[in-house]
């Protein structure tokens, strides 16, 4: 237990407030931002100056010792670089880090609003440097925790122990969420647990590494990746260790080969220089439609399954956006590919486009959640520009590869009525061009044997690139064709 009071920190304010003893704050152990928020609306308010708390952590902290009037004590308006910066500290295992928060708190509160921007003051040095911290200890989790497949009485999981420098587990778990949606997985660390069921995250009591599994194929299959991966003329050892501590190489299969690789470096280096150049192998996406064709699923589960785990067809894409909504549903819609959030969320049509669509659904009387969504290319297509990921269309070869998954996904969800938004969407479910201010409305896919009714209509994105003093009308005639599908959908239902 340390109190919060430092000479380089006080806050020229802090000889007002309360006196007497120190208030004792118990938080629970970790990062307890909820405690933490609670307890500072409450001294705030009591005006209880920095050099008058002490902070420790317990099990059971209960009401810090002071009653309830701390629930009951109005929110704080910080400024927006405070209120970014708490949750950014808590998760840092320095025992000091709310007394040095509150300092914070306490010194903005008292006529310093802009003190974040000193970058020279000696508290908001050190805050930004416990920030840093958690940063790295962030980015560290992301790269190196590997899962390894179990298998258990309710089914397949994935298990994953790490051992991170703070008590960054719940900060994480939303990155592993976004990145396996689909994947039911656990990770334990010595503080504390995660688990996702593919529906719900949940966190639980500390871990213990004897529940991870042996190895499996896929920890196998990784390794050996990684050692056909391995650039022996780019071997930098210092490099390597600053990029992958060492700490972590016991959680990492492809570390096991390492040694070797190192040994090898130089007589790899020396044969790549002598072999003769060749022309690389390119990519026959072909075989990759055949090889999902050959595992013949029979469900829209064991589709989805396949898509997961197959090579993106196209370049780019952090995961498989599989389609969304309920089997047998009325109306599927149809669009393009995934967009940067989509890639992100693994979610179809959740971006700006996705947005507006929803917009447009709901002026139209469909109800999004009762309709099937989901796109023609199931990944996303981008080229970088420094930090941004620019979207790009995709060919009509690729449109071709991934018709086989469209075809099959439609077969599955069963759609009275198929809604093609976009050209990219016509060419995929009719196999060739056709102009949407020709065809727009009703519109019969004979690929298809007439199976269900067909609609094409403009993309959503489409709106978003008109100028301004078109897109009020663009968007009320999109709405009017989403009211004929919907009207469309109700007689087919019938």
């Amino acid at each position: 237990m340390r109190k919060a009071a430092d000479a380089m920190l006080r806050s020229p304010a802090s000889g007002h407030g309360n006196a007497g003893a120190p208030r004792a704050m118990l938080l629970r152990p970790g990062a307890d931002l909820d405690g933490f928020r609670t307890a500072v609306r409450s001294l705030v308010a009591e005006g209880v100056p920095p050099e008058g708390v002490t902070w420790s952590e317990a099990d059971s902290p209960g009401l810090f010792g002071t009653g309830a009037a701390h629930a009951l004590s109005p929110p704080l308006a910080l400024p927006k670089p405070v209120a970014a910066l708490i949750p950014q500290v808590i998760p840092h295992r320095d025992p000091e880090r709310y007394g040095l928060l509150y300092a914070l708190i306490w010194r903005v509160c008292h006529g310093e609003r802009h003190l974040m921007e000193v970058g020279s003051d000696p508290l908001v040095h050190r805050l930004h440097r416990l920030a840093k911290a958690i940063g790295r200890d962030l980015h560290k989790m992301h790269a190196f925790l590997r899962f390894r497949r179990a298998e258990g009485p309710d089914g397949e999981r994935y298990i994953a122990w790490f051992e991170p420098d703070h008590h960054i587990l719940e900060a994480a778990a939303p990155f592993f969420v976004n990145r396996f949606r689909g994947m039911r997985w656990s990770i334990l660390t010595p503080d504390g647990s995660a688990h996702w069921d593919t529906e719900a995250l949940t966190l639980g009591p500390p871990g213990d590494r004897a529940q991870l599994p042996e190895g499996d194929g896929f920890e196998a299959g990784w390794q050996t990746y990684y050692e056909s991966t391995f650039n022996p003329a780019r071997t930098n050892l210092k490099a390597m260790r600053a990029e992958m501590p060492k700490k972590y190489w016991h959680n990492m299969p492809e570390t096991a080969a390492i040694p070797a690789l190192v040994r090898a470096a130089a007589g790899r280096t020396e044969a790549m220089i002598e072999r003769e150049p060749t022309m690389p192998t390119r990519r026959d996406p072909a075989r990759a439609v055949a090889a999902m064709a050959d595992q013949d699923p029979k469900t829209l589960e064991e589709l989805n399954a396949i898509i997961r785990r197959t090579e993106p067809l196209v370049a780019g894409a952090t995961q498989a956006v599989l389609g969304e909504g309920p089997v047998g549903a009325t109306i599927a819609f149809v669009g393009e590919q995934p967009g940067d959030q989509e890639d992100r969320q693994g979610r179809p049509f959740v971006g700006p486009a996705g947005q507006l669509l929803s917009r447009a659904m709901a002026e139209a009387g469909i109800d999004r959640g009762a309709s099937y969504l989901t796109n023609a290319v199931k990944h996303f297509k981008f080229e970088e520009r420094g930090k941004r990921r620019i979207h790009q269309k995709p060919t009509a070869g690729e449109v071709s590869h991934y018709r086989w998954w469209l075809d099959r996904e439609l077969d599955f969800v069963a759609p009275k009525l198929v809604v093609a938004l976009g050209a990219t969407a016509v060419l995929a479910l009719t196999g060739k061009a056709v102009p949407i201010t020709r065809a727009r409305g009703p519109f019969r896919f004979d690929r298809f044997d007439n199976r269900f009714q067909g609609f094409i209509t403009v993309h959503p994105s489409y709106l978003l690139r008109l100028p301004d003093e078109a897109k009020e009308e663009a968007y009320a005639a999109f709405v009017d064709d989403l009211r004929r599908v919907e009207a469309l959908g109700q007689e087919l239902a019938a």
